[in-house]
């Protein structure tokens, strides 16, 4: 019951920080530049590799995307605890896969974004680590 407990956990909270994420790639200031000299800019100009979107929009789309990858591993990884256990610890792809996600998060984490995601996806693999542990003995 706590492995499941533990990964339930874990994919709160990716859950959750991946719903913040998406909130505020829609709402509120707080993932925009402060310069907006460099919104306008990013607005106004397009990749290289198609003229058929700018910056912006490829930057509001990766932000997006990034938040629905959180929000589905929660919700998988919440449903597999809590209503198929045995599925997902039997199943060695599952739990890699999972885990795969949650370091390859914490290694992001750790060289692109900020304290207060490194640490959450931090005690996410912490508890995720512990369920699959747990589960084991």
């Amino acid at each position: 019951m706590l492995a499941r407990g533990l990964i339930a956990a874990s994919a709160a909270i990716l859950f959750l920080l991946g719903s913040a994420h998406l909130l505020y790639t829609y709402w509120g200031p707080k993932l925009l530049p402060r310069d907006v000299g460099l919104i306008e800019a990013m607005q106004r100009t397009q990749l290289r590799l198609t003229a058929e979107t700018t910056v912006w929009r490829a930057w509001i789309g990766f932000n997006a995307s990034h938040s629905l990858c959180a929000i589905l591993f929660g919700l998988i990884y919440g449903y597999l605890a809590l209503a198929q256990p045995e599925l997902l610890f039997r199943s060695l792809y599952l739990q890699a896969v999972g885990l795969g996600l949650l370091l390859a998060f914490v290694v992001l984490a750790k060289l692109y974004w900020f304290s207060i995601p490194f640490m959450g996806v931090g005690l996410a693999l912490a508890c995720y680590v512990g369920g699959l542990v747990g589960a084991r003995v």
